[in-house]
């Protein structure tokens, strides 16, 4: 019993030895196979394809520029109640003038605003009409001249223009003496003589007697002759401006 009993021990562990030799082999085996599919590591970029393609940006094109505004164009302004000069451009009398007739002057300095700013330059035409005009009847009683502004070119440019006339300088210019003036001469005047020194520019001429009833014969006439109020090309006129004046530059 116990020759057999040790035989199948023997037999035991020898079977069990084996056993133990394949498991040992086949997880050998396993292991090999497991590093063989294992992937070699590589340090090459990969080139995978993303599974979506990224979003693109829209192309933004730059915004086609606007063309500015024109800015306004530069302005200065002369107040009301300013005074400025200005002469005569030609000879208004009121023996050949009427009413409605043109009239210019120029003005004689520049004009400037209350900030200093050259508004009318020197120069400058002023455009306006004769309103009312009439000759004085006697020495002693004054004529008519009144004008009327109604604009004023700068630069080219005629701008409406409110203003009035303080003064003008005129002056006055008797008619003489005329052949129905001589009809006023006294009896004792010689009325050849007058006619001929006075009327008819003879100034060599005689007065051959009357001298005294002649002189105060004419002096009748000259006191109540008709004189003319004349404005002289170059006078004098002041104005003042009555509204708000503006020019562009």
């Amino acid at each position: 019993m116990n020759a057999q009993r040790m035989t199948a021990l023997l037999l035991s562990f020898a079977l069990t030895g084996a056993c133990t030799r394949g498991e040992n082999n086949a997880s050998a085996d396993s292991t090999a196979r497991n590093l063989t599919l294992a992937p070699a590591e590589s340090s090459a970029a990969m080139r995978d394809m993303p599974a979506t393609p990224p979003v693109t940006a829209p192309v933004t094109r730059p915004a086609t520029p606007r063309p500015a505004a024109p800015s306004a164009p530069a302005t200065l302004t002369l107040g009301a109640g300013a005074h400025f000069d200005m002469a005569a451009g030609d000879t208004i009398t009121s023996r050949t003038a009427k009413p409605g007739d043109p009239f210019t002057a120029r003005v004689v300095e520049d004009v400037r605003n209350a900030a200093g700013k050259i508004v009318i330059p020197a120069g400058s035409q002023v455009n306006g009409t004769i309103t009312d005009v009439k000759p004085a009847p006697n020495p002693n009683t004054p004529g008519t001249l009144t004008l009327a502004i109604s604009s004023v070119t700068i630069r080219g440019t005629n701008y409406p223009l409110e203003a009035s006339i303080d003064s003008l300088g005129t002056v006055r210019k008797g008619r003489g003496i005329t052949t129905g003036d001589a009809a006023k001469v006294g009896a004792g005047a010689v009325a050849g003589a007058i006619l001929g020194r006075v009327i008819g520019g003879n100034k060599k001429g005689t007065i051959i007697g009357g001298v005294v009833g002649g002189a105060v014969g004419a002096g009748v006439a000259t006191t109540s002759k008709d004189s003319d109020i004349v404005l002289p090309a170059g006078a004098r006129i002041i104005v003042t401006v009555t509204k708000a004046l503006t020019v562009r530059l």
